[in-house]
């Protein structure tokens, strides 16, 4: 069984973010797994989606449950195979999982940061992780890996530093937000600033946590994460409870408040568990993130002009019920890659599971995934 080990770098000098401010005095939490070989030519970089961390693989010693958001896809002998590959899970700055966030304090004003934590961008968490890469004495990575988030980090990683990326592995993600993911995106977060805990994201100050916002933000999330046809076979129309009053099996209470449906408890159980660990202020900065990430922007729109400069070469995976980030998105990367004559491979694999499939087990889906990254270990080997 692979034991992770939580580690922490600080950085005292600035970053200078895309926003024109900086920050400086900053904490990245990280965890690696596998060995660096001689040549240093064996490291992966994992990039994670929204409200995932560093803990990528493995488990703590001593603490039950507590295996890495994408344990089936690395350790040793699984697809990204931990006897091959030295593995680099990284938390973002503004998350809140150890890297600095809007909880933590402000070096300049001696004030916990909260709503005055600066805008960063996937641009800006790519130049942090490049920092990092550089204290670890990493030039060049074998590999940049992410879903979702993650894979607009990976393909950033290609634009932004092309020297120092030979592959990118981009799951389940997308060029850029389409209108209806960013409107998805507003209303979880008017939910969040209309708490009346959220205090205009100073509820630090008040003791207080705004947990009916990130309760509603996450119920949001939840159902474009999950496919039609997963939600109907797991819950279809079943009620809670088959026996309702007088009224026998199936009956409704016709109540405006009550839990009646079986869909309705699981949403707001996921609402109330991410309510207790996650940050308001840290959901507010990565689904701006996400909203800002579009590379071709300063093309005019071309991505082909954009992905000019990627040099890697790259491995592309969308689902086809993935209606939150669609194949066609990721056929849109596989039209620009091609048109700038890049060497790519493209798998759109038939899962039922909607966009979470990406961290499930899909035979297929981790085939593909093992098979491209032996061929990588075949290079650094």
């Amino acid at each position: 069984m692979l034991i992770a080990t939580p580690q922490s770098m600080h950085f005292p000098a600035a970053l200078a973010l895309q926003s024109g401010a900086s920050i400086r005095g900053y904490d990245l939490s990280f965890e690696t797994y596998g060995q660096l070989n001689a040549d240093h030519s064996n490291a992966v970089l994992v990039c994670h989606a929204l409200n995932a961390s560093h803990h990528v693989a493995g488990v703590y010693a001593g603490q039950e449950k507590s295996e890495g958001w994408w344990d089936n896809m690395i350790g040793p002998g699984k697809p990204v195979d931990t006897d091959k590959f030295f593995v680099i899970g990284v938390n973002n700055l503004g998350s809140c999982f150890g890297s600095t966030g809007p909880m933590h304090i402000n070096p300049d004003s001696g004030r916990i940061y909260g709503a005055d934590f600066p805008v960063v961008t996937v641009e800006d968490w790519v130049d942090a992780q490049a920092r990092l890469l550089d204290a670890l004495g990493i030039e060049t990575l074998a590999a940049v890996l992410g879903g979702s988030l993650g894979g607009m980090q990976a393909l950033g990683w290609t634009l932004q530093y092309p020297q120092r990326v030979r592959h990118a592995v981009v799951v389940a993600s997308a060029p850029n937000l389409t209108a209806e993911n960013i409107a998805f995106n507003e209303v979880a977060r008017r939910a969040i600033v209309t708490d009346p805990d959220f205090h205009g994201g100073h509820f630090y100050q008040h003791g207080v946590t705004p947990k009916r916002g990130l309760r509603i933000a996450r119920m949001i999330g939840h159902i474009t994460y999950l496919s039609d046809d997963v939600m109907n076979e797991k819950f279809g129309r079943q009620l809670r409870d088959t026996l309702i009053g007088e009224e026998g099996a199936g009956a409704y209470k016709y109540s405006t408040q009550e839990v009646e449906f079986q869909i309705e408890s699981y949403l707001r159980y996921q609402g109330d568990k991410f309510a207790e660990y996650f940050d308001a202020n840290t959901y507010l900065l990565i689904t701006r993130a996400l909203d800002y990430f579009d590379p071709a922007q300063a093309f005019e729109g071309h991505l082909s002009l954009a992905l000019a400069r990627a040099t890697a070469k790259f491995l592309l995976v969308s689902f086809t019920t993935d209606w939150r980030f669609s194949p066609q998105r990721s056929r849109e990367i596989v039209k620009a890659l091609l048109d700038n004559r890049r060497h790519l491979s493209y798998a759109e694999i038939d899962a039922p599971h909607g966009h979470d499939a990406f961290l499930l087990d899909d035979a297929r889906y981790l085939g593909v995934m093992r098979c491209y990254f032996d061929g990588i270990a075949k290079e650094t080997a």
